[in-house]
């Protein structure tokens, strides 16, 4: 007996079957890392939304009866409270916003230059430097860490090396001043201006604010660009790898020098990647902590205090976790309004109308030049092949 053929008003039954089958199938797939996610990641996090409003003191469960809710205070604290907790917020913010200053553009840039170096054809021996360039990014953080406490010691590698050049290096670690005050001070200027002193932003005056990083926080800053720059390398070398070579033969043949056709070629092609870079960054430079916590503590004068320590530091020293909470989700805002604004800036824009009529003059003049050839050529000859002057 044969089986009857499917409706012919109804095409479409079978392949509707189909795919509700592979949604099926693809959430039975993916199910058990959502529920991996949202026992380890989802859960977590609204646990810790919870602690920031509440008073939970970090004893017994943070939903008994015991915790109570006080809304935005432990925000409040923080962002306009006028005591320690807002001095303290305060200092970390601008520790940590001159570490990613520094940081982001160093890292990147020399991401960058040594991806292009070791990309290079000519270059011998490429997977040796290549290993070498990545090597501290693979290193414990915890022991090279150690290693520049070392270094940058007070009679460290780093001062025999400046003292040979007859340079009395400064004590790295335990020095608070910062180097933009120290340029100052170099041209006479050592105190600031009265609107600048006067004046405070979460509990911190404008002219510390410009200080910039410390000397410690300057050799932590030496030591995140060494660490971080060979794995954005690796990123850099991979997206070189898969740019087209034509464009740049073309502008080579046109003459374009090599900066150039880097600037002008190389350079915005890696807009993807280039904002990747700048993304992990921005983001790694704001959570900055086991340097922190393996080196200086927030020492000297709490110079290199960040967010993410001084997080940590509420929650497991001062047993005020709901303050400890409440720092690590204005630490997560400030990183996503960054993310935000740095994907803005690196946005694909429209050509403009006056770079527009730029490129449109040479091509109508282009075009009426191929025109006026056309016709003095069709003048010039017939339809044969012969030469349109009358031979009578």
């Amino acid at each position: 007996m044969s089986a009857s053929p499917a409706p012919a008003g109804r095409p479409g039954v079978r392949r509707r079957g189909i795919r509700s089958g592979e949604a099926v199938s693809g959430w039975l797939f993916v199910a058990p890392i959502l529920v991996i996610l949202g026992l380890f990641l989802a859960v977590p996090v609204g646990m810790a939304l919870w602690v920031s409003f509440s008073d939970w003191t970090g004893r017994g469960s943070p939903f008994s009866s015991n915790v109570n809710f006080i809304g935005v205070d432990n925000y409040a604290a923080l962002l306009s409270g006028g005591g320690l907790a807002e001095q303290d917020f305060g200092t970390s913010l601008r520790n940590n916003a001159w570490y990613v200053v520094f940081v982001v553009p160093l890292q990147t840039a020399l991401a960058l230059l040594l991806a292009v170096l070791v990309n290079r054809g000519v270059l011998r021996g490429r997977g040796f430097f290549r290993t070498a360039f990545y090597f501290p990014s693979v290193t414990s953080s915890v022991a090279i860490t150690v290693l520049w406490l070392f270094l940058f010691g007070a009679s460290g590698a780093v001062n025999k090396l400046l003292s040979y050049l007859g340079v009395e290096g400064p004590n790295w670690f335990s020095d608070p001043r910062g180097i933009v005050h120290n340029l100052l001070a170099l041209v006479g200027v050592t105190e600031g201006p009265a609107f600048l002193t006067g004046t405070d932003a979460l509990g911190v005056s404008l002219w510390q604010w410009l200080a910039g990083p410390s000397v410690a926080m300057f050799a932590l800053i030496l030591l995140a660009v060494f660490t971080t720059s060979g794995t954005f390398m690796l990123l850099f070398i991979a997206a070189l790898q898969n740019l087209s070579e034509e464009v740049d033969e073309a502008a080579m043949v046109d003459g374009a020098s090599s900066w150039q056709r880097f600037w002008r070629i190389t350079l915005p092609q890696l807009r993807p990647t280039l904002f990747t870079v700048l993304t992990l960054g921005l983001i790694g430079t704001w959570q900055v902590f086991d340097q922190i916590y393996t080196g200086t503590q927030g020492g000297p004068g709490k110079t290199t205090l960040t967010p993410a320590y001084l997080s940590y530091t509420s929650a497991f020293g001062a047993q005020d976790w709901g303050r400890g909470a409440a720092i690590a989700f204005v630490l997560f805002v400030i990183i996503i309004a960054f993310t935000l604004l740095q994907r803005w800036v690196l946005r694909d824009r429209a050509v403009s109308k006056r770079r527009m009529r730029g490129y449109e003059i040479p091509a109508a003049a282009a075009g009426s030049a191929i025109g006026a050839g056309a016709a003095v050529a069709s003048r010039s000859t017939d339809g044969t092949g012969n030469s349109g002057k009358d031979l009578s």
